[in-house]
């Protein structure tokens, strides 16, 4: 079964949805990117928020990893119950 034009374009780009944002700060980010390498607010605002969430898993990451310290102590614990 062929595909269609626009389902080959959905599957090049991948897939999309919508956002609202207030009118205010669109246009305040349509200023800002000017003279940029934006192209576009969509495309500004797509940049910003995987940088955001990028640094958010990073630092979740971060704080589940136990320090060096911490796992001294747990072993230490560990070993005072007879466990190690």
């Amino acid at each position: 079964m062929a595909t269609s034009s626009n389902e080959e374009k959905e599957v090049r780009r991948g897939k999309y949805t919508t956002v609202s944002i207030p009118v205010t700060l669109y246009n305040r980010i349509k200023e800002l990117i000017k003279d940029t390498g934006f192209t576009s607010v969509s495309q500004f605002v797509t940049y910003v928020l995987r940088e955001i969430v990028a640094s958010m898993e990073r630092e979740k990451l971060e704080s589940e990893t136990i320090s060096e310290e911490e796992k001294r102590r747990i072993i230490e614990k560990l070993k005072k119950l007879g466990y190690l």
